[in-house]
């Protein structure tokens, strides 16, 4: 099943192999916005905004990556519990690292378990392996929704901050004119409501966030959120983390997010 990712939008969690034949076989997790440039901030040292475990023990290659993740908190949230999975309270069925287990195959056990747990078995993550040489099997096996995908990740579009901008008011004025109701419930929309939207252009679909979720868990009762469903207008299949990632973009928050990555790990090992 295909989702949209809109332009601009890259929250990943990584991890790195060692190279070095002084350390070779260490692994380290961590979160970027960029992972070409990232990957090269770790090889050139802590002072050009690499984390100070990795700093002067490189060649460092990034062998997979996480993405799809709808922020930069929820990706921050899924790096700190695959780095510290005794401490995290969702994994407490995992066991600890065995003494004749590498750390490479234990941080793969550990990503196993954290993609069918919630509340990362219902985001619309893909697993990206960068170096296909060291695909593993994971066990057990991520959700159906979680592609296995391989080589670098799509290149991100750049798309100039006042054009987005200027389309986005375009966007906004249509939906507040020609589609100012909600399709499901026919009450009318408000700014901080979204509205949520189908992805697919021809399609009409507009409604709210509650409305949008209870037609979903129809299709799958006994959830507290939903994961996935099919459109109401066209009937495409649609992911729910896709769709809320879609209302939650923020220029300016990105920006930020790459001028300053390189504090986020210190931050966190502090």
């Amino acid at each position: 099943m295909g989702h949209t990712t809109r332009p601009g939008r890259f929250f990943g969690v990584y991890l790195l192999y060692c190279q070095n034949p002084r350390h070779r076989g260490r692994v380290y997790v961590g979160f970027t916005v960029n992972p070409a440039r990232r990957v090269r901030q770790h090889n050139a040292g802590r002072k050009k905004g690499g984390a100070w475990r990795t700093s002067g023990r490189g060649p460092w290659d990034m062998v997979l990556i996480l993405h799809g993740f709808p922020s930069a908190v929820a990706a921050l949230r899924f790096e700190w519990a695959w780095q510290h999975p005794q401490a995290s309270r969702r994994l407490t069925h995992v066991g600890p690292r065995l003494r004749s287990e590498a750390s490479f195959a234990f941080h793969l056990r550990v990503l196993a378990q954290m993609l069918r747990v919630s509340p990362w078995v219902r985001l619309p993550l893909t697993l990206r392996w960068l170096r296909p040489d060291f695909h593993r099997e994971l066990s057990p096996s991520p959700p159906p929704h979680m592609p296995i995908a391989f080589g670098p990740p799509p290149p991100q579009s750049l798309v100039p901050k006042q054009l987005a901008a200027s389309e986005a008011d375009g966007e906004h004025q249509l939906d507040l004119g020609a589609k100012a109701s909600c399709t499901l419930c026919a009450r009318m929309l408000q700014d901080e409501e979204g509205p949520l939207c189908c992805p697919h252009p021809c399609c009409p679909l507009r409604a709210h966030i509650i409305c949008l979720a209870e037609e979903f868990l129809r299709e799958d009762p006994g959830q507290l959120l939903p994961l996935e469903g099919h459109c109401p207008s066209c009937r495409r299949p649609l992911l729910w983390g896709s769709l809320i990632g879609q209302c939650h973009t923020d220029t300016d928050e990105e920006e930020d997010l790459e001028l300053e990555e390189e504090h986020w790990t210190d931050l966190l090992e502090t």
